[in-house]
């Protein structure tokens, strides 16, 4: 058996390749790729061993879809597909294991070391409990892990493609700018990237300002330097939202045991998200906020938790 495997980390962005060390525990020559229309998994990936020089048996492939028995996967949030058979027949692979991308960040948490979190209140937390993990990035991930004989299981889900609720009038507003424009409005319309903009596009509307191409980078630039008053406004409502999201996650499984956020925009201002109402409205419960107000939450600042925790999920299914 070959001590490297292959490990994906595919989201709608960007695909990331790693080898992981079933030895060790470790990552090793980790690339990132921007995905394009037409890239195809399987030459993303022979591009990839052949740049390492390397022979792998065994892969886990992290993707950010639903993932069921099919054999044919196809993305959420670009035209990215792929074939399991394919992938087992053209690398040659003894083993292939295909799962959520939040399933490989639930997967890396209870070996993530101490130094790759950044906690925002709570209590410590209680491992008897479920554990909630979501996170922004080019979409919104959901997952929970729970501990069932002393070994972790993963429960992956599409909590991003649920409802967000607004709990003020001037929330309300933003609300109803955005059903203008989507119809039904999910909470990865407010908590993504792209969400970033809408809720800043919104703003300018409700303002009677003219609407303005953007990226999320520029917003979350202009708000931390204090330039732009429309940007600070947009991302204190993002990181509310993040809160309130993450409240909901804790009271509908009792997260005792904490709650992870991952995903790639979070970790980018971290001071101004301790410093933002993200708390608050994460334990603004009514007649349960003692019950959120226990829980603790994590920041993951660790670089690649998906291709770690693919690793860690792949070791896991070989006991």
């Amino acid at each position: 058996m070959n001590q490297h495997a292959l490990v994906t980390d595919i989201g709608g962005t960007n695909a990331r390749f790693a080898l992981y060390n079933l030895a060790t525990n470790e990552l090793s020559a980790i690339t990132k790729v921007l995905i394009s229309k037409h890239d195809i998994l399987l030459n993303l990936i022979k591009d990839y061993l052949q740049a390492q020089a390397v022979k792998v048996n065994m892969a886990c492939i992290a993707i950010a879809c639903p993932i069921g028995d099919e054999d044919i996967i196809n993305m959420t949030n670009n035209d990215l597909s792929f074939s399991r058979s394919e992938l087992i027949k053209e690398l040659n692979l003894t083993k292939l294991e295909v799962i959520n991308d939040f399933t490989a960040v639930s997967t890396s948490i209870p070996k993530l070391p101490k130094q790759d979190l950044v906690k925002i209140g709570g209590d410590e937390p209680d491992l008897n409990y479920p554990i909630a993990i979501y996170g922004a990035g080019t979409g919104l991930g959901v997952s929970h892990i729970i501990k069932v004989n002393e070994r972790w299981i993963s429960m992956p889900g599409e909590g991003g493609h649920t409802e967000l609720p607004m709990v003020s009038e001037d929330e309300d507003q933003i609300l109803v700018q955005l059903r203008k424009k989507f119809g039904r409005v999910s909470s990865e319309r407010f908590l993504s990237g792209n969400g970033i903009v809408n809720i800043y596009q919104a703003l300018l509307k409700i303002n009677n300002l003219p609407e303005e191409d953007i990226t999320p980078d520029v917003i979350v630039k202009k708000a931390l330097d204090n330039s732009c008053p429309i940007c600070l406004q947009t991302l204190t409502y993002f990181c509310t939202f993040m809160g309130r999201f993450g409240g909901n996650l804790a009271l509908t499984l009792n997260t005792q045991g904490g709650v992870y956020i991952a995903g790639g925009i979070v970790p980018r201002f971290i001071e101004f998200f301790k410093a933002s109402p993200f708390r608050s409205a994460f334990e603004h419960k009514g007649r349960m906020s003692y019950l959120v107000k226990k829980v603790p939450v994590y920041v993951i600042t660790h670089k690649d938790p998906g291709l770690f925790g693919a690793g860690v999920y792949l070791q896991n299914s070989l006991k």
